[in-house]
């Protein structure tokens, strides 16, 4: 295994993904993508609707499986691993952010950032205490006990960052994290997506907002099923303390 290989968190390599195989109305919708993300970026995936940005995230996310291709994840080729392995590899080495929260809508902010960890069978204390660890990271110590209809949008994503990280896998998968939110409540979760980042962790950003892809590392742009682009952003010098940022 050569050294790019071991720092790649994930590699595609020719993934091609297609629905209603032998069927007249066969759609690929995945067209032989190669992609990789190493430890430690923060890579955006760009695309405007129909872009094929979703499918990939599922792809991505262990909840598809490509048609063809090769997916390696954290070292392991999903191919040899069966359902019940890749639900497990799912809930350890992926935290999810979706545009909808996706949060359980019976149960209060730190029951939901438990959830991961009640799967992963991590006993009741420890979870417990990890979870009011993680919500008072993300600002939401004092609403740990609020269901989420007694939340705003922001506060919900916040909780549904909280809850991405309680098994610290090894990459953070945000689809539209910010699509419901207004602009002032969206910079509060992108600014948290950056302190994340800034502590080491890996975090793949799916998003139609070119403003967004600009705040992130590296810009890997789809159409139509197949990548289109890849380019570093570049950034301005940090400012010395002191001075003021233009």
């Amino acid at each position: 295994m050569d050294t790019e290989e071991k720092n790649s968190l994930l590699r595609l390599r020719g993934i091609i993904k297609r629905f209603y195989i032998g069927q007249p109305n066969e759609l690929q919708i995945l067209n032989g993508i190669d992609m990789d993300v190493t430890r430690g970026e923060f890579v955006s995936i760009v695309g405007a609707s129909g872009s094929g940005k979703t499918t990939l995230m599922n792809v991505i996310g262990l909840l598809d499986r490509p048609t063809f291709g090769k997916y390696f994840i954290d070292g392991l080729d999903i191919d040899l691993a069966n359902d019940t392995e890749l639900s497990f590899v799912r809930n350890q080495k992926i935290g999810f952010v979706f545009q909808t929260y996706n949060l359980v809508p019976k149960t209060n902010a730190i029951k939901n950032v438990e959830l991961p960890m009640l799967y992963a069978g991590v006993p009741r204390k420890e979870r417990t205490e990890k979870a009011e660890m993680l919500l008072e990271m993300v600002g939401m110590a004092d609403r740990m006990k609020h269901m989420p209809e007694e939340l705003s949008g922001g506060q919900k994503q916040r909780v549904a960052i909280a809850r991405s990280l309680a098994n610290d896998p090894a990459i953070i998968l945000a689809d539209e994290p910010t699509g419901a939110l207004d602009s002032k409540t969206g910079r509060i979760v992108m600014d948290l997506f950056h302190k994340l980042n800034q502590e080491g962790k890996t975090i793949l950003l799916i998003t139609h907002s070119h403003e967004l892809a600009e705040e992130t590392q590296r810009i890997i742009s789809i159409s139509d099923g197949s990548i289109t682009g890849e380019r570093v952003v570049e950034r301005p010098p940090l400012a010395k303390e002191g001075e003021a940022c233009s």
